[in-house]
């Protein structure tokens, strides 16, 4: 019998194999593969081939393991024909590392199942509400919306929706946008349900993605905390999907495997036929013109825990109280500081650049420190004394001979966080400073340091957005934006979006417990339109006017982009594969293209990039045309082709 397989690769069709044993769609079977021995995963279509004289391989065996359900054998197929991926790859992204994980003994899935006592938590007024409306969405597909001002107690909502479901004995996904925040959560998740929850996430164990993986394929774990890759894993009675922070641009991969996992999430709960809640503070723009169309249910919370006021806002005018020389804190702001530091608040120096300093050259040459693979200027990082790479993690310390033959005078323009973590050790010497950013909080330590923070051990922090993602500070009352210039500079289409979002997260940090609270902006403009739109307590104004200007310029989302990124180590080779590429896509789309053009980063990984973009309707089948199109292209050798749907960043 002929039976079509599918394997973790680069190829958009199953292979055809033929066997004596029963096999059904989603079975997992082993196969010869060239001169290997590849687990695939049985298909629900064959492959469209003309050859009719090839030789079938036979298949070894089946694996005795269940099934993937053919909802996500489905989804599979939808997300690579969405996203323009080869199914291969699609897959890919489910099996665990091109491996099917037969059941372990019991024992083994223990430690999710441990009970302890859990802590009860009393509901307000409001709060009970939308759990109300949330529960009385439960059945079937449709997606729920939980908006809540930072602080009001979103997540004990949800939690309780979650109970519902386990109630039930369904499995749940929790979705964070970010690893360092699971930590935190998963102790609150423990407080609440009292037993472990299963993390997924790329920093864990191979041995315990194996036990998370077979364990919930065969029912034996029911909720799993993860980041996007979590949305592939085979559950076995999935009931619901949280997806928190939904307006977190982390949410989008852009290496790899290009998609959304928000939309995706979405997309499998569509397929699986259950409910999915997205929760935040400020819905994502796309969000909230779907709850404007009646497309989303929609909660909302106001208050904050306690009935907490929101923190109030100042600003410093810099034109006024002047920076002295290669300083970054104004003598207004030490004035405010040190007042919120004596009644034991801690504070949080915000500014989002990693790092010393973004900027360094040799004031006698003139020459500015770049990277040798990209087009990016090279980051100093004085706690390790050297330079960085954001982009492809290249490194080199400052040693270098002068063009003019002397010894290189180095000026540090710009600050980052280690910058101002220097000025305030010097400005407040007798407390206790940490820098919170993603090279202090992805280690080992970084449990103990969160524990300090919370016990308020430590008095200051230097911090980049980082924080502003879902984290408890008790004692934090004061957080000062140093540059909020900075932020608004680019011609980024969401950056209006993206800003409102990061600001209104960070200034939720503050005053959680009721104490008085201030956010303090240092600005050169004091009637900066960013600022009025940060401190307006209703932000769905602002929405409101977002989608105007949208739909004005049929900009997203009302009309669909579709990126191309074309990249090669040859710059005039590119530049024709280009301008081919552009041409071809003209006759056979009916849609504007944009481009090509220099990418605003020209070169990563010693690799130049141009970029098309395809604006179009919709409804319109544009991924079906392109999908045509590009099996037809044939690439140059030394040519690399990126196809981003729904791009969030244009770098």
């Amino acid at each position: 019998m002929k039976i079509p397989v599918l394997l973790p690769n680069i190829f958009n069709h199953p292979f055809t194999y033929i066997t004596e044993l029963k096999l059904k769609p989603g079975d997992y079977v082993s196969v010869p593969f060239g001169k290997t021995e590849m687990t695939g995963v049985v298909w629900d279509e064959f492959e469209k081939s003309e050859n009719k004289d090839f030789v079938l391989k036979k298949i070894i065996k089946k694996h005795s393991v269940p099934a993937m359900n053919l909802n996500t054998l489905k989804f599979i197929n939808w997300f690579s024909n969405y996203n323009l991926v080869p199914k291969g790859m699609s897959l890919k992204l489910h099996m665990l590392s091109n491996q099917i994980v037969e059941n372990f003994s019991d024992k083994e899935y223990q430690f999710y199942n441990k009970l302890t006592k859990p802590i009860k938590y009393t509901l307000s007024e409001e709060q009970k509400n939308s759990l109300d409306e949330m529960i009385n969405n439960t059945k079937n597909f449709n997606v729920h919306l939980l908006q809540g001002t930072t602080g009001s107690g979103k997540t004990i909502v949800y939690f309780n929706v979650i109970k519902h479901f386990i109630e039930k004995k369904f499995q749940v996904l929790i979705l964070l946008p970010e690893i360092g925040l699971t930590s935190e959560f998963e102790k609150k998740f423990k407080d609440f349900f009292g037993f472990e929850p299963a993390v997924w996430h790329s920093s864990i164990s191979k041995k315990k993605k194996k036990i998370i993986w077979s364990g919930l394929s065969s029912g034996k774990i029911n909720i799993v905390i993860g980041a996007r890759s979590a949305l592939f894993l085979p559950f076995k009675k999935l009931g619901i999907i949280i997806v928190d922070e939904e307006h977190d641009q982390s949410y989008k991969q852009d290496e790899g495997v290009t998609y959304h996992a928000r939309d995706m999430a979405i997309a499998r709960a569509k397929f699986e036929n259950i409910p999915i809640n997205l929760v935040t503070a400020i819905p994502s723009i796309e969000t909230y013109q779907n709850v404007k169309e009646h497309k989303y249910f929609h909660s909302r919370l106001i208050k904050r825990f306690k009935n907490a006021e929101l923190p109030k806002h100042e600003l410093i005018d810099l034109k006024k109280y002047k920076l002295g020389k290669q300083s970054w804190i104004s003598s207004k702001t030490v004035e405010r500081v040190k007042f919120h530091l004596k009644k034991g608040d801690q504070v949080l120096f915000f500014l989002n650049r990693r790092g010393f300093s973004p900027f360094v050259l040799c004031k006698n040459c003139l020459q500015v420190f770049s990277c040798p693979n990209c087009s990016i200027n090279l980051v100093y990082h004085k706690k390790i004394q050297r330079l960085l790479c954001h982009y492809c993690g290249f490194k080199s310390g400052l040693n270098r001979s002068c063009n003019r033959e002397e010894k290189c005078e180095f000026v540090f323009s710009g600050p980052g966080v280690e910058k101002i973590s220097e000025e305030v050790k010097k400005i407040f010497p007798e407390y206790k400073s940490f820098i919170f950013s993603s090279d202090t909080m992805n280690k080992k330590s970084s449990k103990d340091y969160l524990k300090k923070i919370i016990n308020n051990e430590i008095n200051i922090l230097i911090g980049t957005q980082l924080i502003s993602k879902g984290y408890h500070f008790p004692n934090l009352n004061c957080i000062v934006v140093l540059d909020i210039e900075l932020s608004s500079l680019g011609h980024d289409l969401r950056g209006a979006e993206k800003n409102l979002q990061l600001y209104h997260q960070l200034s939720g940090r503050a005053g959680r417990t009721g104490e008085p609270a201030t956010v303090y902006f240092q600005t050169y403009n004091l009637k900066s339109d960013l600022i009025n739109k940060i401190v307006n307590q209703d932000p769905l104004k602002f929405l409101d006017n977002e989608l105007d200007l949208r739909k004005r310029n049929n900009l997203p989302p009302y009309e669909r982009f579709i990126s191309l990124i074309i990249t090669s180590s040859d710059e005039k080779k590119l530049e024709k594969e280009a301008l081919r590429l552009k041409d071809q896509l003209t006759k056979g789309i009916d849609a504007k293209i944009l481009g090509p053009v220099n990418a605003p980063v020209y070169k990563i990984k010693k690799k130049f990039r141009n970029r098309l973009l395809i604006r179009s309707k919709k409804a319109s089948t544009i991924q079906k045309k392109l999908s045509f199109i590009l099996k037809s292209f044939n690439l140059s050798p030394g040519i690399k082709l990126t196809v981003d749907v729904d791009p969030i960043n244009f770098n």
